[in-house]
């Protein structure tokens, strides 16, 4: 529930949200999707976290990370660490859950309704804290992917859960030939039922 005198936060988990469109099949717009929420609310801040590779050339994100920060987005970034797991394989890790849960807890002063972009279970906690300050706190997330990308925990303690699917009319790009830096996040991890990164 959206109350228009409510003074909105967004916090977008970057790979989470794209790993969960890309599994419904669409592509968002970031413009639209900050207006959609402007629409709601007063919006004051949206976040948007990712990890970058600092190490290659040219990253894929970077042109959206350029795009988002000039569009009105506040980017959380830093750079992705690179390490040889058990079986001798390169993975490559760069959670931003501290960094989202830090932010949403210091601008919980400032605004009446949070909305995490994000499956992840990790939020639970978070989603608890911030609701013992008073605050109503919003999902964004998908349980209509095969597996499902929000976990049930992060969805029950929610005030709401809002189903990614049903924003595609709203926050969904139309379908035509784009630059590669509008299918926005290339994924430094992926992302398990529970919505939790490798």
């Amino acid at each position: 529930m959206f109350y228009r005198d409510d003074r909105l936060a967004l916090f977008i988990d970057g790979s989470n949200l794209y790993s969960a469109a890309r599994a419904l099949g669409f592509d968002i717009d970031y413009r639209k999707l900050l207006s959609e929420f402007a629409s709601r609310g007063k919006l004051i801040r949206a976040y948007y976290y990712t990890a970058l590779m600092e190490n290659e050339e040219y990253s894929p994100i970077r042109p959206l990370v350029d795009w988002l920060e000039y569009n009105g987005y506040s980017l959380v970034t830093k750079p992705t660490k690179e390490y040889t797991d058990s079986a001798g394989r390169r993975k490559i890790k760069g959670n931003m859950d501290i960094e989202l849960a830090i932010d949403a807890m210091e601008m919980a002063d400032h605004v009446d309704h949070l909305v995490i972009f994000s499956g992840d279970g990790d939020f639970r906690s978070l989603v608890e804290a911030l609701q013992r300050k008073g605050k109503r706190v919003s999902i964004v997330s998908t349980i209509r992917s095969q597996p499902p990308m929000i976990a049930d925990e992060l969805r029950r303690q929610a005030d709401a859960f809002i189903e990614l699917e049903e924003l595609n009319d709203v926050i969904g790009r139309e379908q035509r030939a784009r630059p590669s830096y509008e299918n926005a996040e290339p994924h430094s991890g992926s992302a398990d039922e529970n919505g939790d990164e490798d």
